[in-house]
């Protein structure tokens, strides 16, 4: 059986209904609104071959219909028309954009209110995963007689630092040339490439206290591991209760619990199937308690290096030509808001 024009018509009619309403639609719903130009009985037809091919469901003994985890994923992939922000809207989060924060966290967390208040959806952010971007500089400045700042700069900017201990009679020539050698070693290189056995092997060359020496790598080790933390930012968490779907008490709670595991969100978010715009449908989903949802990601990056992912979480009949149309939006303007921040 061939999916015709027709059929897609009549189906991409019932996937809009469905999605406003979420009632079961009819053939002469479809009749009436949709101004087809054909009877309700060659719709009803149709309807019925399309739930034969695994297009339509029927719930319970309604006469409507109800679009299946299929039929979502053909209307994502040929037939959705992505709409386009309001002009108030992509003038708010240009706003948001405009103001000048190097908090990074602080960001992330706006980011995620962001996304929730315009869709009304739940949305997940991943904070940056920065280990992914590159050192460009390493440097020991002495601070007092007794200690030093080591400071690791990276090229999108972001610094990282910690206070070593230095023994008496270093010279802040000597630190630079430390910092030299450090960075000969690291630049170009991102934290999950640095080996710091390579540092062990310049001890030979580190001659004036084996004590700062291993300070010096503790303080890279600790700077290496701080980039694996696996921060989670969540927005609007109890939006999903206002879908007649999650009315069910224990369904909502187990959704609930979900967003309380982090770990899990962080896996889930943090390998997105590609760059840009990601859509995981229903049954698609790993999880049991997200078969009945839908995931919409974005990616986020510094210049053309991805750090990390930003996603919208609701009821497979989310409206998904304006989902995209936000979370595109906001990938790419925070991917902006950070290339300019941080290459400056």
């Amino acid at each position: 059986m061939e999916l015709g024009e027709r059929k897609l018509l009549i189906l991409q009619a019932i996937i809009n209904d469905y999605i406003i309403s979420a009632e079961p639609v009819g053939s002469r719903t479809v009749a009436k609104k949709y101004g087809m130009g054909i009877s309700s009985a060659t719709i009803r037809n149709e309807m019925a071959d399309l739930e034969d091919m695994g297009y339509l469901e029927q719930p319970h003994t309604s006469a409507g219909r109800i679009p299946s985890n299929k039929a979502y994923r053909l209307y994502v992939d040929r037939l959705m028309k992505v709409k386009s922000l309001s002009v108030s809207e992509a003038k708010y989060i240009k706003e948001f954009y405009k103001k000048k924060t190097r908090q990074i966290e602080q960001l992330i967390f706006q980011t995620a209110k962001i996304l929730s208040d315009i869709t009304n959806y739940t949305s997940v952010v991943l904070t940056p995963q920065l280990n992914k971007v590159l050192i460009r500089r390493i440097q020991l400045v002495p601070l007092e007689p007794e200690y030093a700042l080591l400071v690791i700069a990276t090229n999108s900017g972001v610094l990282k630092d910690s206070i070593i201990p230095i023994p008496e009679g270093i010279s802040p020539d000597y630190l630079n040339r430390i910092s030299n050698m450090l960075t000969s070693v690291y630049k170009g290189k991102t934290f999950d490439e640095i080996d710091i056995n390579t540092v062990l092997e310049m001890q030979n060359d580190i001659i004036k206290g084996r004590a700062f020496f291993n300070s010096l790598v503790d303080a890279l080790t600790e700077s290496i591991t701080a980039n694996e933390d696996k921060e989670v930012y969540l927005g609007g968490p109890t939006n999903i209760f206002n879908f007649p779907e999650y009315h069910d008490v224990l369904k909502a709670k187990a959704f609930l619990d979900l967003l309380e595991e982090k770990e899990l969100l962080y896996k889930m978010l943090s390998k997105p199937e590609k760059n840009g715009v990601s859509i995981v449908i229903g049954e698609e989903n790993e999880h049991e308690d997200l078969k009945e949802c839908s995931i919409v990601t974005a990616t986020y990056k510094i210049g053309d290096k991805v750090l990390g992912t930003m996603g919208i979480i609701g009821p497979t009949r989310m409206e998904y030509s304006r989902v995209v149309a936000v979370i595109d939006h906001m990938g790419k303007s925070l991917s902006n808001y950070l290339t300019r921040l941080f290459n400056k």
